[in-house]
């Protein structure tokens, strides 16, 4: 699916050569003219990014991002601002957007600012995809399986695994094949590094 950027602005003239500037580097938009409009609209399930004005009639922009955030919104926001309210978009940084670009804006840096929230933005929804694949495999283990991975992973030898369960070494070469299989790894390292990914995610996510 072809990400689309999202610009919220109240100004018809900032929407337009906004959408004209991103459709010259290849890039599919969808204007907004306030925040409402585009709050009614969620979901919204292709946005790559979202351009969005900080000061505007009705909903400030800040207060779209609050709802948005509320709303359990991931994909990343880029504000527009003058110069006077630069603070806020600095407050609106804390608060998790991507980043914000003060008026007049260069329209080169603006639109690589903007590839690189989407890169980000599709590197970690595929990471994130990436960590729900391996909780559902783990979660196909049994629990002889889950004990005989954890034992593999402290590097234990077959006869260590089989002296510590009380089972027999062809037991456990057994066990250790189904986990492998299951989890699609090729051996115990690659497993590893697979559980490694999940956890460092699962803290980036947090």
């Amino acid at each position: 699916m072809t990400s689309t950027i999202h610009i919220i602005d109240d100004e018809e003239s900032i929407r337009d050569s906004l959408a004209f500037l991103l459709a010259s580097r290849g890039l599919s938009a969808q204007a907004w003219p306030s925040g409402e409009a585009f709050l009614e609209a969620l979901p919204i399930e292709d946005c790559g990014c979202v351009i969005l004005d900080v000061r505007m009639e009705g909903l400030s922009g800040p207060e779209v991002f609050d709802r948005l955030r509320a709303k359990g919104w991931t994909a990343p926001v880029i504000f527009l601002t003058g110069h006077a309210d630069v603070p806020v978009a600095v407050q609106t940084l804390k608060a998790g957007a991507f980043d914000f670009v003060e008026k007049p804006f260069n329209d080169n840096l603006l639109v690589d600012l903007v590839l690189k929230a989407v890169a980000a933005h599709e590197t970690r929804h595929a990471l994130i995809g990436h960590r729900q694949d391996l909780q559902r495999r783990l979660q196909t283990l049994s629990k002889r399986e889950t004990q005989v991975m954890h034992l593999m992973l402290q590097g234990n030898l077959n006869k260590q695994i089989a002296h510590e369960l009380g089972i027999s070494i062809r037991t456990v070469e057994v066990h250790r094949s189904r986990v492998l299989e299951k989890m699609g790894a090729r051996n115990t390292t690659e497993l590893a590094g697979m559980l490694a990914d999940v956890d460092s995610l699962s803290q980036e996510i947090i």
